[in-house]
Parts: structure tokens; sequence; C-alpha cells
């Protein structure tokens, strides 16, 4: 049966990426690349991406005019599926987060002079790029509170602050930074976005903030940064003094989309381990686990709640190409603290299945546990996205709460 949502493009590209992901990024999931020093994997996924160029497959979420392929948002979202089947997937196709965030940012509002210098390397793969925003000392559901000041001073920008979560900032070219640039301005007026190469003096990586037990220094670290005197061009502004809540939020509608399709695809992968290990592993002479009920419960459980997931992502993906991310909020809400505690709930299924083995780093599982959880509170934490949903509905019911939505769930 065809997939809803099927289109010709997604016919044509999903079973190559499929295929490549199969046999040219899988046999890399080693646990020395996995969880130990990423200079070795970097090296072969770049290698990679010069596969992935000459197969024609670069710059899938970009537009035609881009060099790009044209999809839709819906239509990433299915590709997007396909490339979370392994962690290196979206690196090797230039489609990770923050970089995809960044390039549709930069070339939506960045001046020209930025997106010869920043932009048309960042979307060739020369350079990454990191996202500055959250801040140690105030609540990063709330973006409109930020500490981090942008003063002019001739025709520069005078940047302090004190960021963390700085998203894939070991090894990036540049930052793009929230920074209040109006301190007496409404609260969804006083921040801006300027970008900072990070060999500017005054750009400090301080550390990487270990995960769970995981340094993280490739793409998916989150670094601890300092800015201290940083000056860099008032022709750095990204949009327009003032705008930089509203561009994050812009930013983050989309984001939401890749981040859930990329969670159907974790679960998807762990869900094809979980029946593997209940196919296979006898627990008694001529007894497979899988046999079992409460196994079966597990993969019953999952599938469903697998395909109600992707169902309830592209659709939303579909109506924010029809009517915009704003007009779809509360759709974004909901897929977002629904696929997270989906995909949370199947990996630990998966790791319940394949019992102490599952702990381990010999087996994908235990990656993954520790590096999504997190899905439950970046973007908005679950409870944030609850409540702005419950308070949409009631009003719609003649309660009007009159309290306070998080800034954070506003897309």
């Amino acid at each position: 049966m065809e997939p809803i949502f099927a289109t010709d493009h997604t016919r044509a590209l999903i079973p190559r990426i499929r295929d490549f992901i199969q046999h040219e990024i899988i046999p890399l999931e080693t646990t020395e690349h996995l969880t130990g020093n990423f200079s070795t994997v970097a090296r072969l996924l770049d290698q990679k991406r010069e596969l992935v160029k000459k197969a024609g497959l670069w710059g899938l979420q970009h537009s035609m005019a881009e060099g790009g392929l044209g999809l839709s948002l819906c239509e990433f979202g299915q590709i997007s599926e396909v490339l979370a089947y392994s962690p290196f997937g979206h690196y090797t196709f230039n489609c990770q987060a923050p970089d995809i965030g960044n390039m549709e940012l930069l070339h939506k509002y960045a001046p020209e002079h930025l997106k010869q210098t920043y932009l048309e390397p960042l979307k060739a793969g020369h350079i990454r790029s990191c996202f500055s925003m959250t801040e140690p000392e105030f609540a990063g559901s709330n973006p409109t509170q930020l500490g981090t000041l942008a003063e002019q001073q001739g025709d520069e920008w005078v940047i302090n602050g004190h960021k963390w979560f700085t998203s894939s900032a070991d090894g990036a070219a540049f930052a793009v930074v929230m920074a209040v640039t109006n301190p007496d301005a409404a609260p969804h007026k006083r921040a801006s976005m300027i970008l900072v190469p990070t060999d500017t003096p005054g750009f400090e990586l301080v550390r990487n903030i270990s995960i769970m037990g995981d340094p993280s220094d490739h793409w998916g670290s989150h670094a601890e940064v300092r800015y201290t005197n940083c000056r860099v061009p008032l022709s750095n502004l990204i949009g327009g003094e003032g705008l930089g809540f509203t561009l994050a939020q812009e930013r983050l509608g989309p984001g939401r989309i890749h981040h859930c399709m990329r969670w159907i695809g974790i679960a998807e992968r762990c869900f094809d381990l979980m029946c593997r290990r209940a196919a296979t592993r006898e627990v008694e002479p001529g007894v497979m686990l899988g046999e079992k009920q409460f196994i079966q419960g597990f993969i019953a459980e999952s599938r469903a709640e697998i395909d109600a997931s992707r169902l309830m992502v592209l659709r939303t993906a579909h109506n924010i190409d029809e009517q915009g991310a704003a007009a779809v909020r509360n759709e974004i809400s909901t897929i977002k603290f629904f696929v997270a505690n989906m995909m949370l709930r199947v990996v630990d299924r998966a790791i319940q299945v394949h019992g102490a083995l599952g702990v381990t780093d010999d087996v994908l599982l235990g990656w993954y546990y520790r590096h999504e959880r997190g899905a439950r509170i970046y973007d908005g934490a679950d409870e944030v996205h609850k409540t702005a949903l419950a308070r949409s509905i009631l009003k719609g019911y003649g309660l009007d709460t009159r309290k306070k939505v998080s800034d954070a769930v506003r897309s």
C-alpha cells in the first residue's frame, strides 16, 4: 500500500536514500565511532558526503532556485525519517541541526555579503555553524528573557554574554547569536540575531557539556560559550533589529517537523532491532522471546504508535506547506510532545527486550537512550506545549485563562 502523502519526488528518492544509508552509513556505526573520538568517523563521513554529491542527492532541503531538489516540507519530512535510520544519516546529507535551520534563516534574511561568505560554504558542506540562544541564568523555554547584550559602538556590535547549549559549536565556523539590542523595547522586540564568526576575539568555547556521560566532540555537541567584547560589523545583523524573537519562532515551526520525523526514524530503527531480537532469542529450549505475550504487546503497541505519529506529523507538515506555521501552531505543539514520548517509549521497550545487552554499547539502543532523552525538553518542554495546547482548546469553549503562555511554543 502506498504511503499517504507520497509524491513523485518521494517515490523516486526514498528507495535510493534508504539503500545508501543501509550500505554506506550503517556499517560505520561501530562502538568506537559512536562513543569514542569523533575525528576518525568524521573523515569517513566526509568521504560519504562526496558520494552523496555524486549521486545527485545533495541539498535535499533546498529549493530548486538554490540548487536543491525543490522538496516541500512534507516531502522532506518523509525523507528525514529515512535519514534518521542511522545517527550519521542527517550529517552525511548535510541536513543536520542546527545547520539546516541556519541555512534557511540566512537564505531568507541575511544580507548578500553574509550569504556569499557563510551560507554558500555551509550549503556546500565546507563549514558548519551553531545556534547560540539559551542562557544558564534564564529559563530556556522563554527566549524573551536574555542577558546577552549587543551594543552599537560606531560601525560595530559589541557583544557580551554567557550562553550554553549552543548547538554544534565545537568545530563551527560561525554562530547565530540571539542578543538584546533594544533593552527598553517590548519583550518580543528586544532581541536581534547577529552572525558571529567563531574566530572573533572574545568568542570563547568554555566546554562541551557532557550529556548523559557523552562529551560530544562533533556536530551533536552542546557547548557553553562566553562572548566578551566580541566585535562584529553592524552589517552582520540578520533580518532586522528587534526581530530576533520573530525569526526564532519562524525557525522553530519547520524545525519541529524535522525533529519529529527524525524521532520516527529512530523509533523505526529501534523497532526493527526489537523485533529481530524477539524473533531470534531463545529464552528456553524451543521457545523464542517473541512468543511471550509481554513482548508481543511491546511490538503491537510500538507499531501502532509509530504509524499514528507519522500520520500526525505529515499532516502537520502538509498544513504548514499550505497555510504557514502560525496557522497550525496547535498541531505543532501536539506533535512535539506526542512524538517525543512515543520515540522514547519505543527505545525503552527495545532495551527491555534486549535485556542486559540493551544497556551496553554493543548495540545502538543505549546511545539513543542517552542522546534522545532531551527530546522532551528542547524546542519547548512537554509541559509548556501541553499547557499552550490546552489553553488554546479551552479558549474555543469560551474559557480564556488570560495567563501567559510560554513564548517558546508560539511558532
